[in-house]
């Protein structure tokens, strides 16, 4: 399945996103924010799916949003019409918002700014090659990041570093990226693709449920104290372990043979 702005494919559990504008350097326009959107909500609710990799074509991931696009209608987010679509907005039917409970894995080529950052940030683990170039501009353009940026980026990340890219709008390269700690990998570009799917196809072969629960529980750790986030861990352990995934690992262990994990 595709659409003009975005390809989507399925395959061994593992959900393949690209953003497809490469002439534009996949900058995100309205129609693909909402058919990432949708193939998201797909990601989520499409049992054979199990982890999901978001990547861009053409050497880039994305140069961020259609600044063309926006200027045409005035120069404001669509969202940022009238105040009610700020009271009233519904969190889990735009990308920036939208709680994933699968793994994401973003596979980043050469530019990695603005919204396309906020995208890779919406992602749980960032593999990138030499060639890319990560960073939050909107400030020299007059505004600010608003899909999540800020708020993502100083939670993942020392807080003077964090700060430093977002009031600045400084660009930075892989090896500092790496540094930093926004990705975990830098590779050769042609050594991408294949990296990010090594990295999901391990975490497809774990059993869905554990691989689910354990997203949750390190992401809710961070907004409590150890305490709490290690009694929500041990509820959260104790559900998984009356799964029948769960008696099928311990099985397979002892019969010295590969687990085979069904989501149950």
């Amino acid at each position: 399945m595709s659409s003009d702005s975005l390809l989507f494919e399925v395959k061994d559990h593992v959900a393949v996103i690209t953003l497809n504008r490469p002439a534009q350097r996949n900058a995100i326009n309205q129609e693909m924010s909402r058919n990432l959107t949708d193939y998201l909500q797909q990601v989520r609710s499409d049992d054979d799916i199990r982890v999901a990799i978001i990547t861009g074509a053409g050497g880039a991931f994305s140069a961020g949003a259609d600044l063309k696009e926006r200027a045409a209608g005035g120069g404001k987010r669509r969202e940022d019409q009238a105040p009610a679509t700020v009271i009233e907005a519904d969190l889990a039917a735009r990308w920036p918002t939208m709680k994933i409970e699968k793994p994401l894995i973003a596979a980043v080529d050469g530019y990695c700014l603005a919204g396309g950052m906020e995208l890779s940030l919406i992602c749980d683990i960032r593999v990138c090659s030499t060639n890319a170039q990560f960073g939050l501009p909107e400030i020299v353009r007059g505004f600010f990041p608003g899909g999540g940026g800020p708020q993502r980026l100083a939670r993942s990340i020392p807080q003077s570093i964090a700060m430093e890219l977002i009031l600045t709008g400084d660009r930075i390269d892989a090896a500092t990226a790496l540094q930093a700690g926004i990705v975990s990998r830098v590779v050769p570009p042609e050594e991408l693709m294949a990296t990010a799917q090594v990295i999901a196809g391990k975490i497809a072969a774990n059993a869905p449920l554990a691989v689910r629960a354990v997203k949750e529980v390190a992401l809710t750790a961070m907004n409590e104290s150890f305490e709490q986030g290690m009694r929500f861990g041990g509820a959260m352990r104790w559900v998984v372990g009356q799964t029948d995934d769960a008696k099928e690992g311990p099985r397979a262990f002892a019969e010295k043979r590969d687990a085979v994990f069904k989501g149950h």
